[in-house]
């Protein structure tokens, strides 16, 4: 007898941080039928999704694909691949995934030198272009739209080209910001840049888009050393997604198909529009919350509209709030953490969540908590 019960979890309206809720479409596109990951029809496919990141990236960069991993392993693959031991390296630091980028390149023998702002705050470029003073750095990081306080990095062109003036590449997250808010790698500027399946694509966990520009690439290839991560290293993936078609490890094939239908949403719904329901969505939640007089924790100016970031109102458990909206609601919100912690609730409006129904029963949820 099987003692596990059927797989059957709840059909949550996910609102955090991500994962997203994922459209009946990309689910579909899940179930369709395996082939290998060298059959013609799955190579198509790869050159679909190609374009179609390069479409969302705003760039023609040669090597844009989807990296096996989640967004974490596109970061990974961001810095290992353009990191030698003994290299300095800028990383801008203003959330939890500026720390997460310091403690990455160090691990692959760099010297880290950060630039720190408090949480929630943005990077001024004068400050930025100080700090490139310091010392020859071989790469600036830092994120676009940081996940852990819903704050939206602005003046990436100017930085872009800071950094270039002192002979650095500029790797960006745009893991929280990549088909919700203007992303435009070559207008900006940018070398690197990577992304996540889960957030503003509305598709499961699985892959990180990544985007490397031919500067990065002259980088990669005249390294000294062998990059040292074999699972990460571009100048062996990049053959898979080029015209070699060399085998380097087994693409993950329904994710693939996943990811394909996901930017085919975003293509037919229009990089403005959908940049704009983003807004919209994220408007209609901020005053919806004032009007409860729940204050924000990020300026207006610096708000990414794809995570909003409410403070707890005094006296109020955040995680008790959390954990009536899930059990009575079916609503997942996150909380905060470091800093953060018991602090602020952490409000996910990203791709197929982005809906103005969801914003409304949330709303009409809080207000019932609160009131009681």
């Amino acid at each position: 007898m099987n003692p596990y019960p059927s797989l059957n979890p709840h059909p949550r309206i996910l609102l955090g941080p991500g994962p997203s809720m994922v459209h009946p479409r990309v689910l579909s596109a899940l179930s369709m039928p395996l082939v290998g990951h060298l059959d013609p029809d799955f190579l198509a496919i790869m050159n679909d999704v190609q374009a179609l990141l390069r479409y969302i990236f705003q760039t023609e960069n040669r090597v844009t694909i989807p990296v096996s991993g989640t967004g974490s392993a596109g970061m990974e693959a961001s810095l290992c691949n353009f990191i030698e031991p003994g290299e300095a390296v800028l990383i801008a630091i203003n959330g939890y995934f500026g720390i997460r980028l310091a403690d990455m390149a160090s691990r692959y023998g760099a010297e880290v030198d950060t630039l720190e702002r408090p949480w929630g705050e943005v990077f001024d470029p004068d400050e930025i272009k100080m700090a490139l003073r310091r010392r020859k750095y071989k790469l600036l990081a830092l994120v676009h739209a940081e996940t852990s306080t819903g704050a939206l990095q602005p003046h990436i062109r100017e930085i872009a080209a800071a950094a270039h003036d002192h002979g650095a590449l500029l790797v960006l997250d745009t893991v929280s910001s990549l088909g919700g808010v203007p992303v435009e790698i070559d207008a900006w500027g940018v070398d690197v840049a990577y992304s996540g399946t889960q957030k503003c694509l509305s598709v499961p966990p699985g892959l990180a888009p990544l985007t490397v520009s031919e500067r990065a690439l002259a980088v990669l290839h005249s390294r000294s050393t062998p990059v040292a991560n074999w699972y990460l290293d571009l100048s062996l993936v990049e053959k898979y997604w080029g015209s070699e078609r060399t085998y380097h490890h087994t693409a993950p094939i329904s994710m693939n198909y996943a990811l394909r239908e996901g930017l085919r949403l975003v293509a037919e719904e229009g990089l403005d529009a959908r940049f704009r329901r983003h807004r919209e969505n994220a408007v209609l939640l901020w005053e919806g919350l004032q009007a409860m007089g729940i204050e924000m924790f990020v300026p207006a100016e610096h708000r990414l509209p794809t995570l909003t970031t409410p403070l707890v109102p005094e006296g109020v458990d955040e995680a008790a709030v959390r954990r009536r909206l899930l059990n009575e609601y079916n609503i997942e919100i996150a909380g905060g953490f470091g800093p953060l912690k018991g602090k602020i609730w952490r409000i996910g409006l990203m791709g197929f969540s982005s809906r103005r129904e969801n914003v409304a029963l949330l709303l009409a949820a809080l207000r019932e908590i609160l009131a009681s």
